[in-house]
């Protein structure tokens, strides 16, 4: 198969989202759609290959964290804003908490980690 060909073939998210290796992880239609090039949720080969090249042992750290810096962001601005952090804990909590418990959390997370105070976290 020639690299045109690999970036033309596509797996739509419903088929990935069966993937053992993303099945659980409560942010996998979110990764997808960060590795998608037209942010469907769809990959290619190599966008295939880059989303678990990522998640290898092997990835150096700062590809890491940048990574899950793009993949919390979710309105897609270079910043986690109270709205991202906001999505990212009922992500992680499947909706089970209270808005005021996520509101709380969010708060905290703004209080210890924004050290410009602008109500936002940059990306390191």
């Amino acid at each position: 198969m020639t690299r045109n060909a690999s970036a033309t073939i596509t797996a739509p998210y419903a088929a990935l989202d069966r993937l053992a290796a993303l099945k659980e992880n409560p942010f996998r239609r979110r990764i997808c759609e960060v590795f998608s090039e037209n942010r469907s949720g769809a990959l290619n080969f190599d966008q295939f290959l880059d989303l678990f090249s990522v998640f290898s042992e092997s990835a150096p750290r700062e590809i890491k964290v940048h990574t899950a810096f793009r993949i919390y962001d979710f309105d897609m601005d270079g910043f986690l804003g109270r709205e991202d952090l906001l999505s990212a804990v009922q992500h992680l909590t499947h909706n089970l908490l209270t808005p005021e418990e996520c509101n709380s959390i969010v708060h905290k997370v703004l209080e210890e980690s924004d050290m410009d105070c602008d109500g936002k976290l940059s990306q390191p």
